[in-house]
């Protein structure tokens, strides 16, 4: 299929099913069911196949009519983790019943990956699933969860073996969040919000209908997932001088009297890195159109974290004691988190945890330079003995 054959076909579409007329959720489930949701997704899961650098042009001409989006922010974990790591490693029936109502945003999603004791290093994660029939019994405590309160399932990282090496012993599921057992709580940050929730799990059951991979095939499943992740995080679409660096470039130019040669030196420099980001982004969205994400989405990652950390220091900064102003400290649960639409007291503080989110920065160098650096790899004293006789 060419592009102007898709072009017809959305035309086409459009023609019968009219957004003006057709209920909002109707008209998300029929674009889905014609392959133009994600239209680089095979067909008869919301996709044709195409080329992923189409889908801009796709979600435009939607735009352009006055079709209904699928609220993308309110399913950030749905739409950019789970369901890429459901098409990648999903069987054909898990693919049927979860990544429809996924893409429409019927099923809100969240990932129940980091603990207590396994933040950055993941493969320590001591949820413990059982085996009980035709099910897995699963008991232990997630933390920093985004969306949790909202979810209606979860991609889950669990244990289910303890007698072996850390990183063989872990099996990947997706859990049911509504169901008995599964306690949500908020975590409130530094900026007066709970994006994030600490998840306490007894006694839940998953179906093993519900297991995603072969038991014990956690770990490389959930590195499908990170890779996703840190994409979505570091290299997402974005016009020049868009986002944090647009803002700040806006508050040097209304603030002249507050400008010196040192701002000015750092502010230029922290441009081009932005720059340079920006097109490192669309080079690899076009490689992933080719395949699986690679190590390549943690080197953007801890890019987008240093570049929004020294951001919004040089702004507060320049901005002086303006720049503490921040009147909003109520506890509150954003659907979304823009720090571009707030002050630049809020936009400091929220940055500080961009180096942790999503993988900490420590982490991503690592995996820099070993997977792509080829550098030696750090030492692990843990690796190859069983989890159970690890020291925690």
């Amino acid at each position: 299929m060419t592009i102007d054959e898709l072009r017809t076909r959305i035309g086409e579409f459009l023609a019968v099913n009219d957004p003006a007329t057709t209920e909002r959720l109707e008209f998300l489930r029929a674009r889905y069911d014609a392959g133009l949701a994600w239209v680089y997704f095979p067909e008869g899961h919301g996709g044709l196949g195409l080329p992923h650098a189409w889908q801009t042009e796709v979600d435009q001409l939607f735009e352009q009519a006055g079709a209904p989006d699928n609220n993308p922010n309110a399913n950030v974990i749905g739409l950019g983790m789970a369901g890429p790591t459901i098409l990648a490693c999903g069987t054909e029936e898990q693919k049927k019943r979860f990544l429809r109502p996924l893409w429409t945003g019927e099923e809100i999603w969240c990932q129940l990956f980091s603990e207590p004791g396994a933040g950055s290093d993941l493969a320590n994660v001591s949820t413990r699933a059982v085996r009980d029939g035709d099910e897995w019994v699963v008991n232990g405590q997630k933390v920093w969860t985004s969306s949790a309160h909202l979810a209606q399932f979860a991609i889950l990282l669990a244990r289910t073996d303890a007698g072996i090496p850390k990183h063989r012993g872990m099996t990947y599921f997706l859990i049911d969040m509504t169901q008995p057992g599964v306690d949500v709580r908020p975590l409130r940050q530094i900026t007066g919000e709970a994006e994030f929730n600490e998840v306490f799990i007894t006694d839940a059951r998953v179906p093993d209908a519900q297991r995603l991979g072969a038991e014990g095939d956690g770990w490389r499943i959930a590195n499908t997932t990170l890779n996703t992740e840190r994409v979505a995080i570091g290299g997402r679409a974005s016009a020049r001088e868009s986002g944090l660096i647009g803002v700040v470039a806006d508050t040097w130019r209304e603030n002249p009297a507050r400008r010196t040669p040192e701002l000015h030196d750092r502010l230029l420099r922290l441009w081009v890195d932005a720059e340079v980001a920006r097109l490192t982004g669309l080079r690899l969205r076009q490689k992933l159109a080719q395949g699986q994400a690679g190590p390549e989405g943690s080197a953007m990652k801890l890019s987008f974290a240093r570049i929004a950390q020294q951001l919004s220091g040089l702004e507060l900064e320049l901005l002086g004691e303006d720049g503490l102003r921040y009147d909003d400290w109520t506890l509150v649960r954003p659907e979304r988190v823009d720090m571009n639409a707030r002050d630049a007291g809020y936009r400091y503080l929220r940055a500080k945890g961009n180096s942790i989110e999503g993988g900490t920065s420590e982490i991503l160098r690592n995996i820099v330079s070993e997977r792509i650096l080829g550098l030696p790899a750090e030492p692990r004293t843990d690796k190859d003995r069983p989890w159970k006789e690890v020291a925690r």
